[in-house]
């Protein structure tokens, strides 16, 4: 895997968890470098943020045992509202996992409410796939 391919996973990566990074600005960066085939950037950043989504929710499963600890990154009122707007939407709410700000504490408020890891993952990959996608069909526009 090629030193770009490697920085977009982990960028795309980090930017899932609940740590700030702008893995969109990375892909497009690549995409008008023109050094990889665009599918298979989206693929690495796709995988690479979904990745990321699934240490959210196994921090969810644990997040009773975590929620005191300082290191914990999640806002008790935070982690609330994302709870809540689970309860009301489900399973169908991780489809917004790509959005900004709420993203990360569904997938995280997905763990805490025991969402199955099967369905997690397809419906946050989905998502995710969907929001790099467009970023590159943007990105592409622009060029």
């Amino acid at each position: 895997m090629s030193g770009s391919l490697l920085g977009l996973f982990g960028l795309s990566f980090l930017a899932a968890t609940l740590f700030p990074a702008g893995s969109e600005l990375g892909l497009s960066g690549l995409i008008a470098a023109g050094t990889d085939p665009v599918l298979l950037l989206v693929a690495v950043a796709s995988l690479g943020n979904t990745l990321g989504s699934m240490v959210n929710w196994a921090l969810g499963r644990g997040a009773a045992a975590f929620s005191g600890a300082a290191w914990f990154p999640v806002r008790e009122d935070k982690l609330e509202k994302a709870t809540r707007w689970y309860h009301r939407y489900g399973r169908w709410s991780l489809l917004l996992s790509w959005a900004p700000v709420v993203g990360d504490p569904l997938t995280l408020a997905a763990g805490v409410l025991k969402e199955p890891l099967w369905s997690f993952t397809l419906l946050v990959a989905l998502a995710k796939t969907a929001r790099y996608s467009a970023v590159a069909l943007l990105t592409l526009q622009l060029l």
